[in-house]
């Protein structure tokens, strides 16, 4: 599997995570509309949270954490919207793979 970004082909793994990190918005509104979601304004935040996390740290946090972030930077933001917004894998994994980066760690995004 591939995803065609700024017209060259981006190659990913067998889940359909990108092998090297794209941080292009076109590369999200590939990767979304291959996975079925309309973006949001809050699918972008949590998105440009993760991108944030692994540029700064170099991976994604777990669910915990990412929980216990999203509670300053999405105020009433609990797991149940989290999973409402990335329904298909959560947002510890199907965000991560929207924001144009490699698959995470362990089973929760460490």
């Amino acid at each position: 599997m591939s995803y065609v970004i700024n017209g060259e082909e981006k190659e990913t793994d067998d889940y359909g995570f990108l092998l090297e990190p794209d941080y292009s918005d076109e590369a999200v509104q590939v990767i979304a509309e291959a996975e079925g979601i309309a973006l949001t304004d809050d699918h972008m935040t949590v998105i440009n949270y993760f991108r944030d996390k692994y540029r700064d740290e170099g991976k994604t946090p777990n669910f915990r954490n990412f929980m216990k972030d999203m509670e300053e930077v999405m105020p009433g933001a609990d797991s149940k919207k989290m999973y409402d917004l990335f329904p298909q894998d959560g947002p510890a994994k199907q965000a991560v793979k929207i924001a144009g980066l490699p698959k995470p760690y362990g089973k929760g995004g460490y």
